[in-house]
């Protein structure tokens, strides 16, 4: 079993079998959901760099719908990526002068598919903040997400296309009980978050080195072919 399972599955254990703390659609498998997301989002919008932030990429998953459509309300540009990087346009932007439906409506997963502007990691905008879903986080920044990789995916081939800055902070909305006070397994390839908001607190974690690019040797081929941007970007790597 992979050494991050077991956290995976004590969090989502804890949160379904907390009707306080939960929400639909059930915390197995997902980035899960949580009363007092909304006050996380609150909590959130308090910190100087989102106040400054232009430009944030928001995680689709249900926990940060708040976060997204806060964002939006304000006039950020809100970039959100379809779910696994599935598509040959891999993301969704999402701007307050461009919409004709409430913030809220259009930051849902579905929504964001149905109103936002397919968007290349080419033609994006330089980001000032990100928003990444986690299962687990520790004080130190560690996290650990549902298993999919796919956050650090789009985090490497951004860092490559200098998309993002090494100053960008990067933050998470959880609830308190997924902050764990103990060390977590990571990857060369895992990025550790920069601020943790809970509907209760807020802490700031010490900034460490995060990825540079995309580890090439920990991706097999099923995992490259599956995803448009690293077939397209494996192609450009070879060009040269």
């Amino acid at each position: 079993m992979n050494e991050k399972q077991p956290f995976r599955e004590r969090i989502w254990q804890r949160i379904d079998a907390d009707r306080d703390v939960g929400r639909p659609p059930g915390a197995q498998g997902r980035i899960p959901n949580f009363a007092g997301a909304e006050a996380a989002a609150s909590r959130l919008a308090e910190l100087i760099e989102w106040q400054r932030a232009r430009v944030v990429k928001v995680n689709p998953d249900s926990p940060q719908l708040a976060v997204r459509a806060r964002a939006i309300e304000e006039g950020k540009l809100v970039y959100v990526p379809v779910p696994r990087l599935s598509a040959e346009v891999p993301f969704f932007a999402l701007e307050r002068s461009r919409l004709k439906v409430p913030a809220l409506e259009a930051a849902s997963i579905e929504g964001a598919a149905r109103h936002g502007v397919p968007t290349t990691f080419d033609a994006m905008a330089a980001i000032d903040f990100i928003v990444c879903g986690t299962v687990a986080v520790n004080p130190s920044g560690v996290r650990i997400g549902k298993g999919g990789g796919y956050a650090d995916l789009e985090f490497a081939l951004l860092t490559e296309l200098d998309k993002v800055s090494s100053e960008v902070t990067i933050a998470t909305s959880v609830h308190d009980v997924q902050l764990l006070d103990e060390e977590l397994p990571e990857t060369r390839h895992d990025y550790r978050v920069d601020v943790i908001v809970t509907p209760t607190r807020t802490l700031r974690c010490p900034r460490w080195a995060r990825p540079t690019g995309i580890v090439w040797e920990d991706l097999d081929a099923d995992k490259i072919a599956a995803i448009p941007a690293l077939v397209a970007r494996r192609a450009r790597r070879a060009e040269g």
